[in-house]
């Protein structure tokens, strides 16, 4: 397992192919009008801090919940929302999953060499990849992440200040642990689980 792990930390992501983006246009993302009750109501149901920064994950084993940063990655958590809120997580492949180290997903075309064109500036941090952060992925380019992302299934500190942390799970990482994983150094996976649905967690 550690020889395995080193040699992912050399390892070069591909850079993505600007050519295969999938177009989305901006979303609507008017934030909904919620009573004081209702809200209290979502945030003791899913014991999120705050329901408009967290988010919903349904996989096929269970329900995940993630809560985002935004005071850390603003314009990442904003970006996010408006791609869930836009659907367009759902159905995703999680195409890149290596035993002990990360899930993948967030690529239309579920090879991880698509996006959806637009580019987002770094906003690295100081917070930990640690087991179940969510942190975005990206090309050599620092501010080439894009809609693609990853959870990490342990420590993978040497990632720290590289990504842009931008969430954390914090119910259901037994659920992602269970995510079908690949082979190979890569981590490609064949018959790949899928992202069932995404919602921020306010809109539900």
């Amino acid at each position: 397992m550690a020889k395995e792990i080193k040699l992912l930390k050399k390892e070069k992501t591909p850079k993505l192919s600007g050519s295969r983006t999938k177009g989305i246009k901006p979303a609507e993302t008017k934030k909904l009008s919620l009573s004081k009750t209702r809200a209290k109501k979502i945030k003791h149901a899913y014991q999120v801090k705050d329901a408009e920064n967290a988010l919903l994950l349904k996989l096929k084993d269970g329900d995940v919940v993630i809560e985002m940063f935004p005071d850390a990655a603003p314009n990442h958590v904003e970006r996010i929302k408006e791609l869930v809120r836009a659907e367009f997580y759902n159905g995703l492949k999680f195409h890149r999953v290596i035993e002990g180290f990360m899930a993948q997903t967030g690529c239309p075309y579920g090879t991880g060499t698509g996006g959806t064109g637009k580019k987002l500036k770094a906003e690295f941090n100081s917070l930990p990849h640690k087991r179940g952060t969510v942190s975005m992925a990206r090309a050599m380019d620092i501010n080439s992440a894009d809609s693609q992302f990853f959870i990490c299934f342990g420590d993978c500190s040497w990632l720290d200040g590289q990504y842009t942390v931008w969430g954390q799970v914090t119910s259901g990482m037994e659920y992602v642990d269970a995510i079908k994983k690949g082979s190979g150094a890569n981590g490609e996976v064949s018959d790949p689980d899928t992202i069932i649905s995404m919602q921020v967690i306010a809109d539900i």
